[in-house]
């Protein structure tokens, strides 16, 4: 734990004209205010503010960012109010506390709808400030470091969870490659301890295997640019076993197909010295085709700029290469938090300067619950990019599989709602059409437009996804309020009774409706009758002829027993249809389907590429447009997998093993195929959707006992 004179050198080590006086009392403050309260591994709680301003040093943040680090849980955990820390350390202070503080526990279903509305909080704070943000990365760096004292494996799991799902893509999005690669990493040892060690033992053993060939390759690229006259310094680091881990998922390549495990940086003194060192190394290895990325000229959107290369380089070995200056080096390294302005003037700093937060912001708005943000945030924050050109020339960054539907909307909310086609490299093309890097795309509109249901299929972007949704809820709620109020005109005239707006107005309490079109649109749901209006209006009524039919009909419907629903639903279906998954490619939750009608059954439920839809290639008729919707609430589906796995024993016992630890369950096994070496499978194994699955193989790709893996549809 920093001791307080500690504290401050550093900070002065950076920031000579740092308030030290205001680094003493916040230091002391904390100590005083958390007391006798201990953490999970017994140490002092107010370690872990301590700890937390440590990491804020190395980010070389102003005093007003250290001291909100030292004060951030006071006011959740101990009796000191958010007036006393103004009051002591001033507004400014006050306000990033208040920014980063463990945000108020709210009275929601599920924690996944906490998480959501947390999350939300978050944002609306770091969007005024981008110090808050770094603040929390800063606190749950420290959390993860000390994860492994929660006793709680449910608790560890969740928190590792949220880390690898907003903490590290946040980070990411801010530039801060090194918070990001460790946050990964430490959740990444929680959620898929097997998958974890299984990279590190082989990392081990390539590098007692490989010996000195780092420093042998650094040495060769070193004389490489020295003799075209570059003064540079060269380094090698080792990828990260989670950045390892996700390419074998991505490409569904095992260990050892993997040939840039080890990547190697050459820092330069300036601009041109970065293009005259790329110059140089192609010039003497063999270029690797589609491996060259220049992200100076086209900056991330994070600010991130460098030259990614990849060659045949010394010995024959494929390697990875990048270029780049050393104040590119630092803004990779600390993101946002290496602008000198930073230091300069904290008061100028503005998150709504970055693009991707105000999209986010945006998301905010059009979004319908907690959960659906969420959702879309998680579509923004996680995808690569392809960058894509207006016809003036103007860059627009995007996720990966993005279409002229999300170029639209990340134009300009308008441009998204009128968008009637796209010309993409000067030809008209589908608006489901999966954009490229470097495409030039011009939106086509039309003020008769408007949001299709169909876009969401294929929209990539929150942005997008949550616009089309919000304008799907409004046009939805018109229906209902003018199905709603039809209905309830009838009603009115069946009892002999003119249906007015004011008569209505007195029973909404009834109904808890804030206005006359909400009880509408309640009518028109189907959630209450026109019957149960009227007899609010006129309690003394009686029923007439038609409406006791309908009360006897009602009330029988509502004795008879529920069949039990699939816990998922498909979109396309009309409502009632018997549904049945197809056992020759056995659908996943993500992959795309297609439904065929069969008579007397219902609808088979098929993948788009399974052999069998051939035979009814000419039946158009019996085919039905379907997608999953939402609502997986631990629903399982049977997944098959082929595999080849070595005959040796305890084989079986490891592939059950690597299974069962990343919550599947093994539905069926059968040998298909023997020989005195190795064995071929077909395994049945119960997941949740497709990236479980995904995730299965690649923990059983990661396995010595397996030879190979891989899924299969029919």
């Amino acid at each position: 734990m920093l001791r307080q004179f500690e504290l401050v050198e550093r900070v002065k080590s950076y920031d000579p004209t740092a308030d030290e006086d205001a680094l003493n009392r916040a230091y002391v403050f904390a100590m005083k205010v958390h007391g006798s309260q201990k953490r999970a591994s017994g140490d002092p709680y107010f370690s872990h503010p301590i700890e937390v301003a440590g990491i804020l040093t190395k980010f070389k943040l102003d005093t007003a960012s250290i001291v909100t680090g030292l004060l951030h849980d006071v006011i959740e955990d101990t009796q000191t109010t958010l007036e006393d820390i103004e009051a002591l350390f001033g507004t400014e202070v006050g306000r990033l506390v208040d920014g980063v503080t463990k945000l108020t526990r709210i009275q929601i279903q599920s924690d996944q709808s906490k998480q959501a509305e947390n999350f939300r909080k978050l944002l609306l704070a770091m969007s005024e400030d981008i110090r808050v943000l770094l603040i929390k990365l800063a606190d749950r760096v420290h959390n993860m470091r000390t994860l492994g004292y929660v006793s709680n494996p449910e608790k560890r799991r969740r928190i590792a969870l949220e880390t690898m799902e907003i903490y590290a893509p946040l980070a990411e999005r801010i530039g801060m490659h090194e918070i990001k690669s460790e946050l990964e990493d430490l959740a990444f040892a929680e959620l898929t301890p097997d998958g974890r060690d299984s990279v590190m033992t082989r990392l081990r053993f390539l590098r007692e295997q490989g010996g000195d060939l780092v420093p042998r390759i650094i040495d060769a690229l070193r004389g490489t640019v020295a003799a075209a006259g570059i003064d540079a310094v060269v380094a090698g680091r080792e990828k990260s076993a989670h950045s390892i881990w996700l390419k074998m998922q991505r490409k569904g390549l095992g260990f050892e197909q993997l040939s840039d495990i080890m990547a190697f940086r050459i820092i330069v003194t300036s601009l041109e010295d970065c293009y005259r060192a790329l110059g140089a190394i192609h010039a003497a290895y063999p270029m690797v085709p589609g491996r060259f990325k220049d992200y100076i000229s086209t900056p991330k959107p994070n600010g991130y700029r460098s030259l990614h290369t990849g060659v045949i380089g010394p010995e024959r070995h494929r390697i990875e290469i990048q270029i780049r200056t050393q104040e590119m080096h630092e803004v990779d390294e600390m993101g946002v938090a290496a602008h000198w302005k930073y230091k300069q003037d904290a008061s100028n700093v503005d998150g709504r300067q970055y693009r991707w937060l105000r999209e986010l912001l945006e998301i905010l708005e059009h979004a319908a619950s907690p959960d659906e943000f969420l959702e879309h945030t998680k579509l923004e924050m996680f995808q690569d990019q392809v960058f894509c050109f207006t016809p003036k020339g103007d860059l627009i960054a995007l996720p990966s599989g993005s279409t002229p539907i999300d170029f639209a909307y990340a134009v300009h909310t308008a441009v998204g709602d009128t968008c009637v086609g796209a010309k993409i490299n000067g030809r008209m093309q589908p608006l489901r059409t999966e954009l490229q890097n470097g495409d030039q795309v011009e939106i086509v509109t039309s003020k008769a437009q408007a949001p299709s249901p169909e876009w969401e299929r294929f929209a990539a972007t929150g942005k997008a996804r949550a616009r089309i949704r919000r304008y799907l809820r409004t046009q939805t709620r018109v229906q209902y309020v003018g199905l709603g109020r039809a209905m309830l005109q009838r009603a009115f005239r069946q009892e002999g009774y003119e249906y007015t707006e004011k008569g209505v107005e007195g029973v909404l309490k009834n109904f808890k409706a804030p206005s006359v079109d909400d009880l509408c649109g309640l009518v028109g749901q189907g959630v209450i009758t026109g019957h149960d209006v009227v007899t609010a209006v006129y309690p003394g009524i009686k029923m007439s002829r038609l409406s006791k039919i309908v009360s006897i009909a009602t009330n029988r419907t509502k004795a008879k027993p529920k069949p039990k629903q699939d816990a998922v639903t498909i979109k396309g279906l009309i409502s009632g249809m018997a549904v049945h998954y197809a056992g020759c490619c056995h659908p996943l939750p993500g992959d795309r389907i297609v439904g065929i009608v069969v008579s007397g059954k219902g609808v088979n439920i098929h993948t788009i590429d399974c052999d069998s839809l051939e035979e009814f290639s000419d039946q158009s008729d019996r085919w039905l447009d379907l997608s999953w919707g939402d609502g997986l609430d631990g629903t399982t589906h049977v997944g098959r997998l082929s595999l080849v796995v070595n005959n040796e024993p305890g084989t079986l016992g490891t592939l059950s093993t690597v299974v069962s630890r990343n919550q599947g369950n093994i539905a069926k096994l059968k040998i298909t195929n023997r020989t005195a070496d190795f064995s071929d499978m077909l395994l049945d194994v119960e997941v949740r959707d497709v990236r479980h699955l995904s995730s299965i193989i690649a923990a059983l790709r990661a396995t010595s006992a397996i030879s190979s893996v891989e899924r299969t549809h029919n």
